[in-house]
This record gives structure tokens, sequence and C-alpha cells, in this order.
């Protein structure tokens, strides 16, 4: 035994790979089922650019006071939108020096998204806190974080997840479910985030192939969109992908929504 732990410690770490207990396509499978997308009484509409920084949200804007925008890129389309229909936009980022177009409604934190505060990241129930004077006003986020996503969700209240009306978040690193540490820890921030919102879209983003073992195809990220149940009236199952307000996030081989997400 001790031969064979010596080999594997001098392979892996060369490899850069580690092996995991794997997730069983039945368990997978049951989360899917949990994040069908469900179609409600509020029509979809795209907001943002067409491609990538562009998201399906539904048509439950009003007397939405502010948008949280974790994750700054080179596009602010979508951030530019809201702005435009009267909200206060707070965007956050440590990688970069601000957002990529100018808005009166704008604002800026140079910091990461975390769950614990230290010198360059905020936890997302201090940010909402600090931003903002009101504290039961309606608000929509928009969270794009390479990965980050699953602790944050984790760490943030459920009261003030119960502030967010909509939101969309892009959820990485999506063919790690097959491993069952990550699973556990993606699954229970999907469970926590389901108890307030319910998906109404999914959107595989086509920066890189899917992959498929069995019977469950999963892609590398995708846009997800959810409403919180309060506003969410006559739920059916959505059937049709792609929306015909989607739009391909790159230039590479379109990614439909593969069916054991859906059917």
């Amino acid at each position: 035994m001790s031969i064979l732990y010596n080999i594997i410690n001098r392979i892996y770490p060369i490899l850069k790979k580690y092996p995991t207990r794997l997730t069983g396509n039945k368990d997978i499978q049951e989360l899917l089922n949990q994040l069908r997308p469900m179609k409600c009484d509020k029509e979809l509409i795209r907001m943002g650019p067409q491609g990538d920084g562009g998201y399906l949200i539904p048509n439950d804007l009003k007397n939405i006071k502010a948008c949280f925008s974790p994750g700054v890129d080179q596009i602010s389309g979508f951030e530019l939108d809201c702005a435009n229909r009267g909200m206060q936009v707070f965007m956050l980022d440590y990688s970069v020096e601000g957002p990529a177009a100018n808005h009166k409604n704008f604002h800026f934190l140079k910091k990461f998204l975390g769950i614990v505060q230290t010198e360059n990241t905020i936890t997302l129930d201090n940010w909402v806190a600090s931003s903002t004077s009101d504290s039961n006003s309606e608000l929509l986020m928009q969270m794009d974080i390479e990965g980050a996503e699953y602790e944050v969700i984790l760490g943030t209240s459920e009261d003030l997840f119960k502030r967010f009306r909509i939101i969309v978040i892009e959820f990485h690193s999506l063919k790690l479910l097959w491993s069952a540490p990550f699973f556990c820890l993606a699954s229970k921030a999907f469970e926590k985030l389901l108890q307030t919102h319910v998906c109404v879209h999914n959107h595989p983003n086509n920066i890189n192939p899917s992959k498929t073992i069995g019977n469950v195809t999963l892609p590398s990220v995708t846009e997800m969109t959810f409403l919180r149940r309060d506003r969410a009236n006559e739920l059916s199952p959505a059937t049709k992908f792609p929306h015909p307000l989607d739009s391909d996030n790159s230039t590479k081989e379109a990614l439909s929504l593969p069916k054991c997400w859906y059917a």
C-alpha cells in the first residue's frame, strides 16, 4: 500500500489531476430535474447585447431600485440597460479598474466578491448593506465571478436573497459535477437558491463543448435566470430551447440546452 501511495503522490502532481469519488448519473439527473427551467406568466426579454454579456430575464422590472453586478468584464451592456431603466447599478471586480462604459447611475468597487472580509474581498451581504440605505428595496443581480458563485451563494443570508427579485448567474465548471466533492458543494448551493427562487431560463455558454457520459450531458458553463417564487405564477415546464432571443456567446459551434436538463 505504501508503494502505491508513493507512486500516486509522484504521478498526480505531474499530471495535475487527482482522483476523486465519482457522482452517479442518477444523482446528477435528480439535480438537473430540480433546476428544470419553468415558464411563468411573465415573458422573457433580452437585456444587454447580442452575444456575450446579454441575458434573458422575465419582464418584471417595475420598482426594482438597484442592480448588483459582481464580475466586470469588457462589456457593460446589461448594466447599461439597467441604468437606463432608472436603476442604480453597483459593480464590483478587483481584476479591472472599472466598467467598460460610463453612466451617472454606475457605482464601481475594486474588490472581489467572497465569503470573508479581507483587504481585497467583500461579502455580498456587506456589499449590499454598504451600497443602499433602504433595507427593503427590490433588487436584481447578475453574477459572473468565474467559479466563486457556489461559495458566495452558500455564504449569503437568505434574507438578502429574498430581496433579489431576479437573479442571473453564470455557473462554471459544471463538468465537475461528476466529481463527488464538487457535486456536494454545487448541489447545496443550488438547493439554497431554489428555496427562494425558481429557474426560468437556462442558456449554455458555447465557449467550450459539452461532455456526455451515459444519458447526462453537461456544458462547461451555463447562464441561468431565476425569479423569486412569489413573483412566479402559472408555472409550467419550458420545452423549447434555444429561446428565440438566445444568442451564442462566441463564434464557436452553437450549443443548445441538453434535453436531460428539461425533458
